[in-house]
């Protein structure tokens, strides 16, 4: 990742404002630790089809302009901007606190999804390994487990996820909101190209494992004339079904997004900018639940009749989550301690 100036929009948690008067210094990859107790997120959005969540990373290193997690980082006196990116902080006994909360009676088998708020396998993971760590313990008790990411280093963990598909319940999204490789690298600078994820989408289909193509999120006026493609192309990797959700800007976001837009595609930032606030009542952004995923107006069911009929077209279904089949989760038999002395 290369260094870049520091830029953070004003953290409203934080007692004082750092502003530079003379040059800005660059800002460069530094990794913290979070040594928390526990490791499970619950989740009670209604918005969002699962409850249960694990993210041995905070922060990214994807650096996606549009991310809505950027917010989560003011919390811990850090920044929205340069510092979500660059300043990542790790759960390293994230493994060890799973294996604590699945010997919890109280830990019924639900669905556990890795990425409710950053990448699982963005680049740290390749020499962290906390992500595989998990999967392996999610694997021994066979709990159902769901993945969403943008990362093909996914790939190196294939053989985790065909036991997890063979012997729990397991689904796998990736996300691809661009088709366009150029609006791809101006919104999401440190991802793998378009083309390389499709590769990943091959792969992982390739070895048995259902794959959905999540074209999240949709940027009125950017890339929703990429939709038909990207589900074209993802059909014919593999993917079988798809879902979406419409750009949304919490907080300090909007104003990541928008220096973003004027900075690398200055030509298109005001139609963008009005097209988000003609799915957003006026606004860059609306938290209400039941409206923040899909927007609403004329131009965002526009764009919801044009996905339904690209995904139709090219036989996709829209993907879902459900806890309704019985879990598949077990507690591994453990032998006693008599039976040990022998």
């Amino acid at each position: 990742m290369k260094p870049r100036p520091v830029s953070n929009p004003p953290n409203p948690w934080a007692s004082t404002e750092v502003e530079y008067l003379d040059e800005v210094p660059p800002s460069r990859l530094e990794v913290l630790e979070d040594h928390s107790r526990e490791v499970l997120a619950r989740n009670s959005s209604p918005d969002v089809c699962f409850s249960w969540s694990i993210n041995p990373y905070r922060g990214c290193m994807h650096a996606c302009a549009y991310c809505y997690a950027r917010p989560t980082h003011e919390y811990l006196s850090l920044g929205a901007g340069t510092d979500f990116e660059t300043r990542i902080v790790v759960k390293p006994h994230a493994p060890e606190l799973l294996r604590e909360a699945f010997e919890r009676p109280r830990w019924q088998g639900e669905t556990l999804v890795f990425s409710g708020v950053t990448d699982c396998f963005q680049p740290l993971e390749a020499s962290l390994k906390l992500t595989r760590r998990c999967l392996e313990v999610c694997a021994e008790y066979r709990n159902p487990v769901g993945i969403i990411t943008k990362a093909p280093l996914i790939e190196r963990d294939i053989d985790v996820l065909q036991t997890l598909a063979r012997e729990a319940r397991l689904w796998v999204s990736i996300s691809l909101p661009f088709h366009n490789p150029e609006l791809a690298r101006a919104m999401e600078p440190y991802v793998a190209t378009p083309k390389r994820r499709l590769l990943t989408i091959e792969r992982l289909a390739a070895a048995g494992i259902s794959v959905a193509v999540s074209v999240a999120p949709i940027i009125p006026g950017l890339n929703d004339e990429d939709i038909a493609k990207v589900l074209a192309s993802a059909r014919e990797a593999g993917a079988t079904r798809t879902h979406y959700t419409l750009l949304r800007l919490p907080g300090p976001v909007k104003e990541v997004f928008e220096e973003r837009l004027r900075a690398k595609l200055p030509l298109r930032a005001e139609r963008v900018l009005h097209r988000i606030r003609e799915t957003r009542g006026g606004e860059l952004s609306d938290a209400r639940f039941k409206h923040r995923m899909r927007g609403e107006g004329i131009y965002a069911e526009t764009i919801h009749r044009l996905f339904d009929t690209a995904a139709r077209k090219v036989g996709m279904r829209m993907s879902s989550v459900t806890e309704a089949e019985p879990s598949t989760f077990r507690r591994p038999t453990r032998p006693s301690a008599q039976l040990s002395l022998f």
